[in-house]
Order: C-alpha cells, then sequence, then structure tokens
C-alpha cells in the first residue's frame, strides 16, 4: 500500500515536472510553428434583412497558413462563386442572394502549413424559414356555461424565441386569471367557462422577435350557453345559484395532459430556468399549489406566476434535480401529478490540453478531462485526423492524456482533443512545437523606462527561447551581476527593483543565454520625484445648507504634469468627472464645491492625483452640523400654583454641541396654538424651574439651539393650570387720540391675556384737571378707549387707568398728564418783509401768534405764493398756490426756485395738529433779472477749410432783456490735449448766426455758445465739427443757404416751430401744465449753487409731487451772480401744493469756469472730412 502511494507521488510529480516544462509560449511569429485559429464564427442565423453572411476563420503561423473548410463532415468547396473569400484568411461571405438555404449547415475550418493542422469548433449556418399559420377553417365551439375547453394555437415554428398572445380582433389582450391561463406551448385553457367568454373574435398571434415577424391564427368563435334550470319567477342570482350547483365538480388536470398520466419527467440544463406548469378545470375555479418531495423549493430561487399554475426556477442546479408535485385542489376534492426533474449539463472543459514549445529530446503530456451529464466521450485527433489513422512513434494514448518521450523535429504537429454529449460538442487544439534556436530577445534595444522615488521599478526582457535560457541583469557602468533582496527576477526576464532610491538610475544589461548562444538588450532607467498632495480646509465643519468648498494643491515632477490627472471620491466611491447631474456637486479640476450641503454629504473625501508613474490621494474629514433634533420625554413635576418644574431629555446635536434650551409655552385662552417663548437656560441643563402667572391653562414644548440653529420643537408636555388672581400690572401707554375740541379720547394698551390673571377683566378710568382741588371722575369700561367732554380747548388733565378682575383690582395706578382736544388757530401772522436774496430765491420775516390764540399745540407756519406777472414782458398769470411748511416756533423762512425777472403775491399762516388758521395779508415782491437758460440748439451750417458758419436757436427762458451772446471755441482733434478757448461777444441779441474765419484747416473744433443778460451768461450749448482739407471738399458746402431744399427745410422747421409756441401759449393761458419739470428730472441741472446757512422749509406742488435736488458745477470765465435752489433742499419736503409749470427747478446762475467749457446739452454734427 504504501508502495503504492510512493508510486502515485512519483507519477504527479513527473506530470507537474512535465507541465511545467512544456508552459505555453507565444513563439514570434519569425519562428516556425504550427497554425493556430485565433478567430472563428459561432452560430451564424442568416436573417432575410441582412445584406450578407460572414463566417469567420482566421489563424496564425509560420509559413503563413492555408485554409479549407468542411460542410457536414464534407470537403466545402471555397471555389464556389456565390460565395466571396477572404484574401489571406479563410472567412468567407454569403451574400443575400436568394439561394442562401443551400449553405444551410454545420461548418469547420482548418488551417494548416506543412507543420501541422489546426481545427476550429463546429459552426453551425441557420437558414430560418418564414413562420406562417396553416390556412384552415376553424369550426365554431359551443359550450354549456360551467364547462372547461381548450383552445388550440398550434404555433410554427420558426427561430427562437417565440411569444405568444392571445388578443382579439381590435389588438386587446385576452384577460387571463385563476380561471383562464395560456399554456407555455400558448394553447388557451378555461378551468370553467361563464356566459362573458363568449365571443367571435379569440385570435392566437405568435412573435419572432429575431426575425422581427408576427402571425395570427384565424379567429374562432366560443358560444357559450347559460344554463337555465330554475322556473321563471326565480331571481337571477338563484337561477345562477341552481346552475353552478349542478356544475359543481372536482378538479381534473388539463396540463399536463390526462393522457401522461400522474407522472412525468421533465429534463433540464444546468444553469437554464426550468418552468412546470399544472392547470385543472372544475367548479369552484381549483386552486393550485407546489412542494417538492422530499425536501424544501429552493428560496430565492422559485417563484410562482399565472396565479400560481407556474413553478419556475431560475439558475438550475443539480440539487434542483427530483420530484415536484403539483396539486389543485377545491371544496369538492383535488388532483395530483408529479414531475421528475433531471438535471444534465453539455460538456465543459475541467483541464484543457495546453499548447506547449519543447526542444529536441525533451518530453511532455497534454490532459484532457471534461465534465458534463451525461458524461462526455472524449476523441483525440492529430492535425484534423483521428489519432488511430497517424499516430507519433512513442507517443502514449489514454483516454484522458497523451504523454511522449524524447521528441524529434517531426514531432511538430497540432492535436485536438473533442468532448462531447448528447446536448453538445467542444473542442481544444494544443499545439506541440520542437523548436532549437538562440534566445530572441523581444524587448526594444535602449528602452527607457521611468520611475518615482520608493515606488518599484520594471525592467523588461521579454525573450523566446528553446532550450530553457538563463537570464541575467547588471548594472552597465558595474559589469557584474545585480544582487540584493531589492531586486527581483522574473521568469518572463523582467528586472524588478524595489523601494528605488536617486541612485538606482542609469543602464542595465540584459543577457539571455542557452546552449544554442546568447543575447543581449539595455535599459536605461530614470527616477522621479514623488506626486504630493494636500487637501484643504482639514477636517471642515459645515452647517447644513451651506456651501462647502475644498481645493487639492498638488506638487508633482516636472516630467509628469502633462499626465497629471486628479479625480475626487467619497467614502471610497468617486466621483462623476465633472460632479452630479443636479449640478449641487460641482468639480472644477483641484476644486470640489458642494452647495446646499446635507447631512448625507458627511464622510470622507479623498483627492486622489495619478500620472503616468504614480498614484497617491490625500484625505479630509468632512463634518456636515445640523440643527439638534427634538428634546424628547419632557415630563412636569413640583407642580405649585404659580411654578412648575419642567424636564426632559437632549436630542442628537448633530455635530455640533446645543448652547441653550428654549422653553415655550402655549396658554391663551382665546388663541389656542399660539406659542410663546417662557425663558432660556443653558445647553448643559435639561431640567429649570418655570415661573407661571395665574389663570393659565399651561402646555410646554423646548427647542434646542446649537451654532447652526433652532431645532424644531418638541412634542407638548401635559398640561398645567394655575388658580385665577387679582391683576398684578396696571396698562401701559395711556395716551389721547386726535379728537374735537373740549373733548378726549383716552387709549391704553390692554393687558395681554396672560395678564389678566383670572375672569371679568375690566378698566376702572379716573381723571380731573391738572392741579385741581376736585374730586376724580370716574369711569369703568370693559374695552381700552375711553370718550370723556371736558370744560376747555387743550386744557391738560391728570389721567389714571386701572386693571380690575373678579378677584380683585391691580397696583394703585400713576397719573399721567393729558390734553384735551385742539381747535383751529384764530389769527394770523403778520408779514414784516421780503428779503429779495438773488432772482430765484427770497428770505421772509413775520411775526408769530400769541400761544393762547394756538388753541393747541403749534406745528409750524406756512409760506403760500403764486406768481402774478412777468416783468419781461408784461404777461400775467393765474393763480397757482405753492406751500412750504417750516416747522416749530420760527418767524422767518427761505423760499426758492422762483422765477427771475417776475412779480409774486405771498402769505403766511400757523397750523396745528388740527389744521391750517387763516391767511394774512398778501405780501407782493419781485424778481431780478437772471441769466438765461441755454440757446435751444446750436448748428454748423457751413463748413470750409478755413471758416465756420454756427446759427441758433433762443433760449427757452430768457430770464431778463437779453444782451447778447458770447461764443467760444477750442481745437479738440482726437488727442487728450486741447487747445486755447477763443472768446467772441457777440452784441446784437436779434442775430441768430455768425460765422468764424482764419480757422485752421482739416480740424476739429468744438464751439460753445452762452446767451447773456445784464446779469452775466447763462449755461452754454455745445457742437463739434471739422474744417475741411485743401481742394478736395472745397466748396461742397459753398452757398447752401442759398440752396432751394435748404430754404424749404427752414421755412418748414419755422412753421412747425410757430404751431408749437401757439399749442403752449394756449395751454399756458388755459392753466395747463406741462412736462418741464419731468424733463429736469431726467436731465438734472448740474449748475445750480446751493445758499448756505439758512434753514428752508416743506415743500410741494399740489399734486404733491417730491421735486429732485439739483447739482453743480463749474463753468469758466463766468462770474456767479446770482444762484437758484431746489426746494428740497431747503423745505421739509413731505407734502403742499405746487401748481406752478415747474420751469423754476432749472438754474439761473452760473459760476466761473475751470478749463475747457462743457455742457449736457452738446450734440455733434457729422460732415464729410478729409482723411
Amino acid at each position: 500500500m504504501g508502495m503504492l502511494l510512493s508510486g502515485r507521488g512519483l507519477i504527479t510529480s513527473l506530470i507537474f515536472f512535465l507541465l511545467k516544462f512544456s508552459t505555453a509560449v507565444d513563439i514570434p511569429l519569425s519562428v516556425q510553428q504550427v497554425p493556430t485559429i485565433i478567430k472563428q464564427s459561432k452560430v451564424q442565423v442568416a436573417f432575410p434583412f441582412d445584406e450578407y453572411f460572414q463566417i469567420e476563420c482566421e489563424a496564425k503561423g509560420n509559413p503563413e497558413p492555408t485554409f479549407s473548410w468542411s460542410k457536414d463532415d464534407k470537403p466545402f468547396d471555397l471555389s464556389d462563386p456565390r460565395i466571396i473569400v477572404s484574401n489571406n484568411s479563410g472567412t468567407f461571405r454569403i451574400p443575400n442572394e436568394g439561394h442562401i438555404s443551400h449553405f444551410q449547415g454545420k461548418y469547420r475550418c482548418f488551417a494548416s502549413n506543412k507543420l501541422g493542422i489546426a481545427m476550429s469548433e463546429e459552426m453551425e449556418f441557420i437558414v430560418p424559414n418564414v413562420p406562417k399559420f396553416p390556412k384552415e377553417k376553424i369550426d365554431p365551439l359551443e359550450v354549456e356555461e360551467g364547462d372547461p375547453i381548450v383552445l388550440p394555437c398550434n404555433p410554427p415554428k420558426g427561430l427562437p424565441p417565440l411569444h405568444i398572445y392571445w388578443m382579439n380582433i381590435e389588438l386587446e389582450h385576452i384577460e387571463q386569471d385563476e380561471r383562464v391561463y395560456m399554456s407555455q406551448k400558448g394553447d388557451l385553457y378555461f378551468a370553467n367557462v361563464e356566459e362573458k367568454d363568449s365571443r367571435n373574435d379569440y385570435c392566437c398571434f405568435a412573435a419572432f422577435p429575431r426575425l422581427r415577424t408576427i402571425v395570427q391564427k384565424m379567429p374562432m368563435k366560443l358560444t357559450v350557453n347559460s344554463l337555465k334550470h330554475a322556473n321563471d319567477s326565480s331571481s337571477s342570482t338563484e337561477i345562477g345559484s341552481k346552475a353552478n350547483s349542478i356544475k359543481q365538480r372536482k378538479p381534473r388536470l388539463l396540463l399536463p395532459s390526462p393522457e401522461s398520466g400522474s407522472e412525468s419527467s421533465v429534463t433540464i440544463l444546468k444553469g437554464d430556468t426550468l418552468l412546470l406548469e399544472c392547470f385543472a378545470e372544475g367548479l369552484p375555479t381549483p386552486q393550485v399549489d407546489w412542494s417538492k418531495m422530499g425536501g424544501d423549493l429552493p428560496k430565492g430561487r422559485e417563484t410562482k406566476e399565472n396565479y400560481g399554475k407556474t413553478l419556475k426556477i431560475e439558475n438550475v442546479s443539480y440539487r434542483d434535480k427530483g420530484n415536484y408535485r403539483c396539486t389543485a385542489s377545491n371544496f369538492l376534492g383535488s388532483a395530483i401529478h408529479d414531475f421528475h426533474v433531471i438535471v444534465e449539463e453539455p460538456p465543459r472543459w475541467t483541464k484543457k490540453p495546453q499548447s506547449g514549445v519543447y526542444s529536441t529530446g525533451s518530453s511532455g503530456i497534454l490532459l484532457c478531462e471534461s465534465e458534463g451529464e451525461p458524461e462526455p466521450t472524449i476523441k483525440w485527433r492529430v492535425n484534423g485526423f483521428p489519432i488511430e489513422r497517424n499516430p507519433f512513434s512513442g507517443d502514449v494514448i489514454s483516454p484522458r492524456e497523451i504523454s511522449f518521450t524524447n521528441v524529434q523535429p517531426n514531432h511538430t504537429a497540432v492535436y485536438q482533443c473533442e468532448a462531447s454529449n448528447v446536448h453538445g460538442t467542444i473542442l481544444a487544439n494544443a499545439n506541440i512545437d520542437v523548436v532549437d534556436v538562440r534566445p530572441l530577445i523581444q524587448t526594444a534595444d535602449e528602452e527607457n523606462y521611468a520611475t518615482v522615488v520608493g515606488y518599484s521599478a520594471f525592467l523588461h526582457c521579454e525573450f523566446f527561447a528553446s532550450p530553457e535560457a538563463i537570464v541575467s541583469w547588471q548594472k552597465v557602468e558595474e559589469a557584474k551581476p545585480l544582487e540584493g533582496r531589492r531586486y527581483h527576477f522574473h521568469e518572463n526576464g523582467t528586472l524588478q527593483i524595489n523601494e528605488t532610491t536617486e541612485e538606482d538610475a542609469g543602464s542595465y544589461s540584459c543577457w539571455v543565454e542557452n546552449a544554442k548562444g546568447k543575447t543581449a538588450v539595455t535599459a536605461n532607467l530614470d527616477i522621479r520625484n514623488a506626486t504630493k498632495l494636500r487637501v484643504s480646509p482639514k477636517n471642515p465643519r459645515v452647517p447644513r445648507s451651506h456651501t462647502l468648498e475644498l481645493r487639492c494643491e498638488s506638487k508633482c515632477d516636472s516630467h509628469l504634469k502633462y499626465s497629471l490627472k486628479l479625480s475626487w471620491s467619497k467614502d471610497g466611491e468617486a466621483f462623476e468627472i465633472n460632479g452630479t447631474e443636479d449640478g449641487r456637486i460641482l468639480i472644477d479640476g483641484a476644486n470640489l464645491t458642494i452647495s446646499n450641503v446635507t447631512v448625507e454629504d458627511q464622510g470622507v473625501y479623498s483627492c486622489s492625483a495619478h500620472t503616468a508613474l504614480d498614484s497617491t490621494a490625500a484625505m479630509t474629514q468632512v463634518t456636515v452640523l445640523d440643527v439638534p433634533d427634538p428634546p424628547e420625554n419632557l415630563h412636569l413635576s413640583e407642580r405649585q400654583n404659580r411654578s412648575v418644574r419642567l424636564t426632559w431629555e437632549a436630542g442628537d446635536d448633530h455635530n455640533s454641541n446645543i448652547s441653550e434650551y428654549i422653553i415655550e409655552f402655549e396658554g391663551n385662552r382665546e388663541e389656542p396654538g399660539r406659542w410663546e417663548e417662557l425663558t432660556r437656560v443653558q445647553g448643559e441643563e435639561t431640567t429649570v424651574m418655570l415661573s407661571l402667572a395665574p389663570y393659565v391653562r399651561y402646555q410646554f414644548r423646548v427647542i434646542a439651539v446649537n451654532e447652526v440653529g433652532r431645532s424644531q420643537p418638541s412634542q407638548p408636555s401635559d398640561h398645567h393650570e394655575t388658580p385665577p388672581a387679582a391683576p398684578d400690572k396696571n396698562p401701559q401707554n395711556i395716551r389721547v387720540q386726535a379728537s374735537q375740541p373740549k373733548e378726549m379720547i383716552i387709549k391704553w394698551e390692554p393687558l395681554k391675556p396672560m395678564e389678566q390673571n383670572g375672569p371679568g377683566l375690566e378698566y376702572r378710568v379716573t381723571w380731573k384737571p391738572q392741579g385741581a382741588p376736585v374730586e376724580w371722575e370716574e369711569e369703568t369700561v370693559t374695552n381700552h378707549t375711553l370718550r370723556v367732554m371736558t370744560s376747555a380747548v387743550y386744557a391738560p388733565y391728570d389721567v389714571q387707568v386701572q386693571a380690575v378682575n373678579h378677584l380683585g383690582s391691580g397696583p394703585e395706578p400713576q397719573s399721567v398728564i393729558l390734553y384735551s382736544g385742539e381747535d383751529y388757530p384764530d389769527t394770523a401772522p403778520v408779514i414784516h418783509g421780503v428779503d429779495v436774496i438773488n432772482s430765484t430765491l427770497v428770505k421772509v420775516t413775520w411775526s408769530t401768534i400769541p400761544k393762547e390764540r394756538v388753541h393747541g399745540h403749534l406745528k409750524g407756519y406756512q409760506v403760500n405764493w403764486w406768481k402774478t406777472k412777468s416783468l419781461l414782458d408784461g404777461r400775467t398769470y393765474p393763480k397757482e398756490v405753492n406751500i412750504l411748511r417750516f416747522s416749530g416756533q420760527r418767524n422767518y423762512g427761505m423760499v426758492p426756485s422762483l422765477d427771475a425777472f417776475s412779480e409774486f403775491h405771498l402769505t403766511v399762516l400757523a397750523y396745528n395738529s388740527k389744521g391750517a388758521g387763516p391767511e394774512s395779508e398778501p405780501y407782493i415782491f419781485q424778481t431780478p433779472e437772471g441769466v438765461p437758460e441755454k440757446p435751444t440748439f446750436l448748428k454748423v451750417i457751413k463748413v470750409d477749410k478755413d471758416t465756420a458758419t454756427l446759427s441758433w436757436g433762443l433760449p427757452k427762458k430768457l430770464n431778463g432783456n437779453l444782451t447778447g451772446y458770447l461764443l467760444q471755441y477750442q481745437i479738440i482733434n482726437d488727442t487728450y490735449e486741447i487747445g486755447e478757448l477763443n472768446d467772441i461777444n457777440i452784441t446784437t441779441p436779434s442775430k441768430p448766426s455768425w460765422r468764424l474765419s482764419n480757422l485752421n484747416a482739416t480740424t476739429k473744433y468744438k464751439f460753445y455758445l452762452r446767451a447773456c443778460t445784464s446779469k452775466g451768461c447763462g449755461k452754454p450749448i455745445t457742437e463739434e465739427s471739422s474744417t475741411l482739407g485743401e481742394g478736395k471738399y472745397a466748396g461742397l458746402y459753398d452757398d447752401i443757404s442759398t440752396q432751394g431744399w435748404f430754404i424749404g427745410l427752414m421755412c418748414a422747421i419755422a412753421l412747425l416751430t410757430l404751431i408749437l409756441l401757439t399749442v403752449c401759449f394756449v395751454k399756458r393761458n388755459k392753466g395747463g401744465k406741462y412736462s418741464v419739470k419731468e424733463k429736469e428730472d431726467l436731465h438734472p441741472d448740474p449748475e445750480v449753487q446751493s445758499v448756505k446757512d439758512e434753514t428752508f422749509g416743506e415743500y410741494s406742488d399740489s399734486d404733491e409731487k417730491p421735486l429732485k435736488g439739483s447739482l453743480r458745477s463749474l463753468n469758466r470765465d463766468m462770474q456767479a451772480t446770482e444762484s437758484a435752489d431746489s426746494l428740497v433742499e431747503y423745505g421739509e419736503g413731505d407734502h403742499g401744493l405746487f401748481s406752478e409749470d415747474g420751469s423754476f427747478i432749472g438754474a439761473y446762475a452760473g459760476s466761473k469756469e475751470k478749463g475747457s467749457a462743457e455742457s449736457n446739452g452738446s450734440s455733434t454734427a457729422t460732415f464729410p472730412l478729409r482723411a
């Protein structure tokens, strides 16, 4: 027995040695070798919609292989003109030209050269027929209600898979349930028919998806006759019940068919899906149950479908074989059927023969073992022929192995092992190449390698050698073999250097030597710096809903920057390149941004860097902070009349310590559900003694607070009710509401429900004249207002308000002083004078009225004024009153924004909270001349090389007698520098144009024109233009004023202007308004100078529109003479009356200009200019 074991051990060791010695090696194509098939087809189906069908077979070898085919184990002629053969390959095409059924069959490819023949597995070419139902006449079916019936489908054969459907002619599915079932073969079963099953369009459809084909069986007609065994007087329910009782019966199996008896066998392949079906007729409809005899149904892989009529087991294994029972039952009985399930399997390799390279005189062994059910049979072939027909001398052949010794070059061949059973055949080729060559190094010489410090380096030296070769490595400059624990030599020749340092850089030699000779190559190694990463911020703490930004800072070797790629992951799961689809997480290279952070975003975030040579990662722990969970388990204890202890348990703080708790209560009897804050305690506490108010039914809840925010409120506590008591406080904020003379309407803030302390709350109000030795008058009310009549206007009274309820009075009240109702002032101030400050501003002084004539609290004085006449043309104006108010006790005020050179009337009155008193007598005053507005337009109407003619329009407002114009001009060519400003005084006011001479040719100028009165010149209007060059455009505009078209244009403009002026004049005389104010609001005047050190009152127009303030700017060479002021600058601006046309808002004086003259009203004329 011991010797037997030793013998078996020796055989096992020998087999291991032979297999190790003949390890499969890829032979370079430069070395002679047998053919090897590298590509082949499997099953090929000729679909009718394909253009052609390709059957593939490709192989390699040296010499180059030639190809031949067999079809159904007979030679197949590749020269058939109906096929197309590929060059240098065994692949051929069959065009889809109508004759393809001739090619249906099983094909095998043979690749051969002088050293051997390789053969492929069988490839089946299937030409499917177009499936059709036979044309037939189907007789109608007629059954009685309650009977069973089967509607056969009998689908045609076709390329699987096959899907069967039962539908009506409207393509609506026939409903299936416990009573109606379609079998796997497609037949439609009825356990018992009902009247509703009657129809004449039962259609069976067979679908072949791979063929893109659906075929239909002729419609079937089914008539169900109703049973009528009850008398006519019976109800329909009684009729149906009696009829059914006649048809009631125990189950009888229709599937499997009764002919199969009570048992049947089912064979299934391992890994497939097992389907067992069972259907029984009977009334009531039978129920089907499944069981496995002697065991349990496989959990997790078994399902019951179609109302339990089908048992489905997926991925069948050998342990699923055995007997399965279906039981169909109703209350009348049952029927059973047993299925004997047999599990079989096609052949599969357990040991597949391996190709090998052998040197002359060596030995080898080929193993071929397979499994399957039934057990496969194994056949050996050599070069495609049975091994019995062409054995090699010295081969020892057994069913599962072939061994050979002392091989010679002529032993080179291709061995085939074929395993087959009833379910299929598998084939494997094993190449036996007998080769004797000097080592061939397949790695290129002078190959360059690189790695980073600390990583392993792999220098390749792939080779082919037969007989076996020895590989050695050395560093070129050291000329001795490498030794040491850091060096590892792989069988394929590769040198592995572990834990590299910068000293490992340099050139290495690989030497390969066998009995036929030796060969060497050189490899060069470079050492790079390792990549480093840092993620910031480190371990951030982020509140929920905030934005988190992570940055990955990297540093890598300059040679590796081109290949550096960064990626992000969370808890080991990588993000998409650009983040998430919803855009909440964005990745932009080294930056990761998470918007609206949630608790799910908490975790370990890793930034990974990958280069061509190394990879590294840096991590940071992200902690998401959130509001705490609400406190739990609230409990009340130590209950007293005005206190109670509240205790609770803290909820999860979500990574942020609880800083405090907010205790809220709900105790308002009138507003249940309204919660108010009662107190706060530190986050370390979970209990508090609460001070309470009387007559309240309390309920409490607690809110936890951390650095992120507040939690949701806890669930409410139990109720705690306190007994009633007298009020603890009196009303606050006692005041008088606006009332009539000799009247006080007293109001106060009522006590809140939590302050009432008991039922029956009332307010006791007492009052008397201030300081008078009289009795207090008293009245008790339930609301928070009281109307009291007094003997005097605006007289002071002492007033007290005390809270009272059914249990007593509140504390002693404090007195407040209130005044009775006001009346209008009954006298007017006297105007002392009006001092004219400038053409748009005056100062008014008046005498104040006595205090006793105010009849209330004096709020201030109101100035009314209106324009009556223009001193320029004597035109009169309708009365349109402007209002300006001045708060407090004062006797003067500044009135701004008046029209220059005009006459005004002005009155003053006093006002209090009740309203305004009588006006004073009107005071008449006049404003002096001011500076004009800018001209309405300025145009260059003629230009030449050294002259330019300008034309302009009168200002809209002259503000005095026009004395002339100031015309200025300067060079402004397209540079930052400007020329000297030239002045021309035009003393003829009626002159609308001017001709400038002695200008430079081809030069751009800017012109400024101001209108002047005796008070000075106004703001300029500007225009830009260029003179012409020599000759090119000279005379282009000569005598433009004499051209007919120009004269016509000027006449049209003059007529249009006259019409517009007429319309404006008519509107003004009718008291209408025009939108000068709106225009000035859009283009604020920049040249209004403020008057300092004066306080002005309130001002607005009659439409209560606020006025827009003005800005200030400087103009060159103009002496400031007067100022115009916006009312908003001086008045309080809350309300008033203003119905003037608004023109006074503009500027009426300028200031001296600094530098070049500029204006908001400039425009530019465009002319053809010489380049």
